[in-house]
């Protein structure tokens, strides 16, 4: 009972010594990347000024900028202002054990998941977004408070699955969603996942994550292989012979997520944790500028 109780308070500390060092790390990532509005650089009902524009055929005489216009006597211009509305982000960040993989000097794909989520999600909180995640109790709300809750959900995130995919139930119609994985487990749970989104109309990214081990294959010789929970487990004596065909499946992988990405309106971004995490920020901060 004693053993039990102690056990349970070392796990609870454990898990909290975490949650400062990634809300730090987060930090100084999202400090990197441009703090602008997240989101909102579209055309639509706001206040501020975005851009003019040439006037089309449905446009209404309202809409027409004169002043501007004087200054081309042949061109008439349209004065366009910036989409205003906060969106809900909703983000997925897989917590299986196979995210708890890592090469020789590389973070775990998990961590580099963690980072990244939490740093988009300071982005968007700070740009007036609703962020939350899909586990159901994390719901999306505004303001920086929330970027607590977030970081203390991400860092208790985990199973003893050796993969999982996202649940996207949970996820409000013509929202936004954030999927971060190395999505290596069962594809059509992931396809079933991003299409029950779309049909929602919700648009996100999917962000793989890979350890750069499960780039190159460079496995030869006797070799075993065995998942992180140990239930799956293959031993062969020439582990060098297996790499065309891993290759050539890992391809096959990655085009289905790309393909399942460009049908449903989402888009897809590959990173690797030997890479600097800078650049997935950037992209994915910028692809969901796009949703």
């Amino acid at each position: 009972m004693v053993a039990s109780a102690l056990s349970t308070r070392l796990g609870a500390e454990s898990e909290a010594s975490k949650l400062p060092a990634l809300q730090v790390a987060a930090e100084q990532l999202a400090s990197t990347v441009m703090m602008g509005v997240h989101g909102r650089r579209r055309a639509g009902m706001g206040e501020e000024f975005w851009q003019y524009r040439h006037h089309r055929a449905g446009d209404e005489p309202r809409m027409i900028d004169w002043r501007r216009s004087a200054k081309s006597p042949d061109t008439r211009f349209v004065r366009e202002l910036e989409w205003q509305t906060a969106q809900s982000v909703s983000m997925w960040v897989d917590p299986a054990a196979s995210m708890r993989f890592a090469s020789k000097g590389n973070p775990t794909k998990s961590e580099r998941a963690q980072l990244l989520g939490l740093a988009l999600a300071i982005i968007m909180l700070r740009g007036g977004e609703r962020v939350g995640l899909t586990d159901g109790d994390t719901v999306p709300r505004a303001g920086m408070g929330q970027l607590t809750r977030v970081a203390a959900a991400l860092s208790k995130a985990e199973i003893d699955a050796d993969f999982s995919a996202p649940d996207a139930r949970q996820l409000a119609a013509h929202s936004t969603a954030v999927f971060i994985s190395d999505f290596l487990g069962d594809l059509a749970a992931i396809e079933a996942a991003v299409s029950e989104a779309a049909s929602r109309g919700v648009r996100g990214v999917l962000i793989q994550t890979l350890d750069p081990q499960e780039e190159v294959f460079p496995f030869k010789g006797r070799t075993i292989f065995e998942s992180i929970t140990g239930v799956l487990r293959h031993e062969t004596k020439r582990a060098g012979d297996l790499r065309d065909r891993y290759l050539e499946r890992l391809a096959a992988r990655k085009a289905a997520l790309s393909g399942l990405a460009s049908a449903t309106g989402w888009q897809f971004h590959t990173h690797h944790t030997d890479q600097s995490p800078q650049l997935a920020l950037l992209w994915a901060y910028q692809a969901l500028g796009r949703t």
